[in-house]
């Protein structure tokens, strides 16, 4: 038995990450001694379960997070900017999911794998930031290969499983995709355009610089988590009609000579990284491989002949696993064992 167990709130606990949180918790065996799931008051009476027992949810309110030790948080950056503070200043830690806190300069943004010592900093708010899937799933596998030859530039595509905006995306694309092959009419409502056998380059709001703001997170916040500010990268996000698990064709420039051989063996070694990369057997990392999945799939490591320090490869994880509910438990993990 852990030495020390913790009152542990789940806010935004009937949502596609909120629930994969609380599995998570129960998965990985959190030193859980009480547990509250919060939403919104349309949500507030369901019973969800939690280690064989079912547990009622509550509407969060001011007053929910009294003597709670550890908040996660995935109800939106809305509901995150008005109860993240209040629930820090009820003595509470608040690991939160939304894009709300970021890029604050006094909020660290956590990924166990690569900054786990940022988690130090929660102190100057009580509010830890989850990054964005994407980022998460990325600068995993970068942060060896900058730590050995100094990431120059990074050039990123996505091809991200419409999970990533909801439930009920899921059901617009299941729905569109059984109406499609029952020759019927297809609508949509969550995405501008069918997503059904289709690729959409629009994930977020497009900002006035052409760039949507999906892309701008990733650029941001890689380099807030990698500590390096002069690392270049662009990216483009895309929505495929995948149900789970984000895909990414990630360009890398370095400075000191690179070696798509050097890269395998280095990942091979990396916590969380799975290289799936041979290709007489057509094995590389597949999105319906990684689904359910908490490690890292890493493959088509090769090198880029156009440049003289360039690596290609293709990064796959479970974008509401490991780009979301396992991340954020990880972080609290760190937390409960080394700060609390």
């Amino acid at each position: 038995m852990p030495d020390k167990t913790f009152n542990v709130a789940v806010a935004g606990a009937t949502g596609a990450v909120g629930n994969q949180m609380i599995t998570c918790l129960e998965e990985r065996n959190f030193p859980v001694k009480s547990i509250k799931f919060l939403a919104s008051h349309r949500s507030a009476g369901r019973k969800l379960r939690f280690k064989g027992d079912t547990v009622v949810v509550e509407e969060m309110t001011e007053d929910s997070f009294k003597g709670v030790d550890i908040a996660l948080f995935s109800a939106g950056g809305s509901t995150s900017k008005q109860f993240a503070p209040i629930a820090a200043e009820s003595g509470c830690v608040v690991v939160d999911n939304s894009s709300q806190w970021r890029m604050d300069p006094e909020v660290p943004l956590v990924v166990p794998e690569v900054n786990p010592h940022a988690i130090a900093q929660y102190t100057k708010k009580g509010i830890i930031a989850n990054p964005n899937c994407s980022t998460i799933q990325m600068v995993v596998p970068l942060k060896p290969i900058h730590q050995k030859f100094e990431i120059k530039r990074v050039v990123v595509s996505t091809y991200q499983a419409v999970s990533g905006t909801g439930k009920k995306a899921i059901d617009e694309l299941f729905d569109q995709t059984r109406a499609i092959l029952n020759f019927q009419e297809s609508k949509n409502k969550v995405y501008p355009h069918r997503i059904a056998f289709n690729c959409l380059p629009h994930i977020d709001v497009f900002l006035d610089n052409g760039y949507s703001k999906e892309e701008v997170k990733m650029v941001n916040e890689t380099r807030k988590i990698l500590e390096d500010d002069s690392i270049g990268i662009t990216a483009t996000t895309v929505r495929v009609p995948v149900f789970y698990g984000h895909s990414e064709s990630v360009n890398i420039e370095t400075n000191k000579p690179i070696s798509a051989a050097e890269v395998r063996a280095l990942l091979e070694k990396e916590p969380g990284v799975v290289v799936v990369d041979d290709l007489e057997k057509n094995l590389y990392p597949l999105a319906i491989d990684a689904a359910g999945r908490d490690e890292i799939f890493v493959g088509r490591i090769r090198q880029d002949e156009s440049i003289p320090n360039g690596i290609n490869m293709w990064i796959v994880a479970d974008n509401i696993r490991k780009g979301a509910a396992t991340n954020a438990v990880q972080i609290a993990e760190v937390l409960a064992k080394e700060y609390l």
